[in-house]
């Protein structure tokens, strides 16, 4: 009942978000309102990650554990995908311009996280956050989420027209599941339900935090904002070096953020003609990220 409780508060808002179209005026007040929203998540993780009992003695359980899962998943992603990007070659022209790489958006998330963790402590208890603001943060972000891509312009034959980029996020959805499964098998206390799960978010960080903090707890909600985080971290680096050769791996190790915060870095190292395989890729990637996580998170196996 739960399980289906938390997919339909996922789904519900999502679905909504698309028969609502802004005009393009204010889009941006969408893009700050989303902003705002996700630091708001960031902080209330971080409070929640306070409440945890005997924290430090799990510290080194959050730490090995995200660097495992990033690990695996990851490495399956590149394994896959660069033997797609030989097997199947797709060359990009690049920009003149060099790619920017700017980490300060993803160390003011961390700090976010952070903030919130001293504020969790610093705080009594009677003025602590309801435990359910969260999952109304996260409501309403997947809804301005959902508005965005349809006020954007993007229809559903857009994305399904791309044939690389559908291609793209099916081998970016079955190499994380493997790396999954993969880091289930390395951690006897994670079973493969939860392996499947942690691995689904796809660099939806704010999403995944939430959503298994509330299917597993805070110290796996953790791991699987870390392990989110950490895979933007590297695809900020790592896009420009593998656009030339492996276009396809360049954009897929974005996952989900590939249709927003790493937009830009693809574009300056792919040129134009890679932006239309990161909007199909990020856009069915953002689809099925909240889907899978919430299924997964349900089944116990």
């Amino acid at each position: 009942m739960n399980s289906l409780i938390t997919l339909i508060t996922v789904l519900s808002p999502l679905f909504a978000g698309f028969f609502i179209s802004v005009p393009k005026q204010y889009q941006p007040l969408l893009d700050k309102a989303l902003s705002w929203l996700v630091y708001a998540i960031l902080l209330l993780i971080g409070v929640s990650l306070s409440q945890v009992e005997n924290l430090g003695a799990q510290i080194s359980t959050i730490f090995i554990s995200t660097v495992c899962l990033f690990i695996a998943v990851i490495g399956m992603n590149l394994l896959v995908l660069m033997w797609y990007d030989r097997r199947f070659p797709w060359k990009v022209e690049g920009s003149k311009k060099k790619a920017d790489i700017s980490l300060t958006g993803s160390i003011k998330q961390l700090g976010c996280v952070l903030a919130g963790f001293m504020l969790g402590r610093i705080l009594s208890r009677d003025w602590l956050p309801p435990e359910n603001l969260g999952t109304y943060c996260l409501m309403l972000m997947v809804f301005v989420v959902a508005v965005q891509l349809r006020s954007s312009g993007i229809t559903l034959r857009q994305v399904l027209i791309n044939k690389r980029g559908v291609q793209t996020s099916i081998l970016i959805t079955l190499s994380s599941l493997a790396g999954g499964l993969l880091f289930a098998a390395l951690q006897s206390e994670v079973s493969w339900s939860k392996g499947l799960a942690l691995a689904s978010g796809f660099g939806w960080y704010s999403l995944s935090g939430i959503v298994m903090t509330e299917a597993y707890g805070p110290i796996w909600g953790s791991v699987a904002l870390l392990n989110d985080l950490a895979r933007e971290f590297f695809a900020l680096v790592f896009i420009p070096l593998l656009m030339r050769r492996h276009p396809s791996a360049a954009v897929g190790v974005g996952g989900a953020t590939s249709l927003d915060f790493t937009l830009p870095v693809i574009q300056r190292s792919g040129g134009l003609a890679a932006v239309p395989l990161a909007i199909s890729f990020g856009f069915i990637i953002n689809i099925i990220s909240p889907v899978l996580m919430v299924v997964f998170s349900a089944m116990k196996f």
